[in-house]
């Protein structure tokens, strides 16, 4: 009877092991973005992540959530530098979302500030 519940249990973690992986590792889609970087917030109860905000239209319609894990040091910093600019994010689309990993199956894996095309003649600093 143990030798059965030890099956069964280690089957178990077999399947959510490999879920897990299927849902980490393998994306759905890998993509860029472009907007104006509306928000950057370390947010959560229990679990806190990091989670922003793109405004890819002029009126704000448009908004492209997104989820940065916590590793991912460099892009944490350059998009709070970034606050309020035009940016453009590399990011990675998986199948579905963990709860301790972000709030959004969007991660940004790469920010990069871009010269907003409403204001092209202007010089940003």
């Amino acid at each position: 009877m143990k030798k059965i519940l030890a099956l069964i249990i280690g089957g178990i973690l077999l399947i959510a092991s490999l879920y897990y992986a299927f849902m980490y590792y393998i994306p759905y889609s890998e993509g860029v973005r472009s907007g104006e970087l509306i928000k950057i917030s370390y947010k959560g109860m229990l679990v806190k992540t990091w989670e922003g905000e793109i405004s890819q239209g002029i009126s704000g319609a448009q908004i492209f959530s997104f989820s940065i894990e916590d590793q991912k040091e460099q892009v944490i910093a350059d998009l709070q530098k970034y606050q309020g600019r035009y940016v453009k994010v590399t990011y990675k689309e998986r199948y579905g979302a963990f709860f301790w990993l972000g709030d959004t199956k969007y991660f940004v894996t790469k920010v990069q500030k871009e010269q907003s095309p409403h204001f092209r003649g202007l010089k940003d600093e």
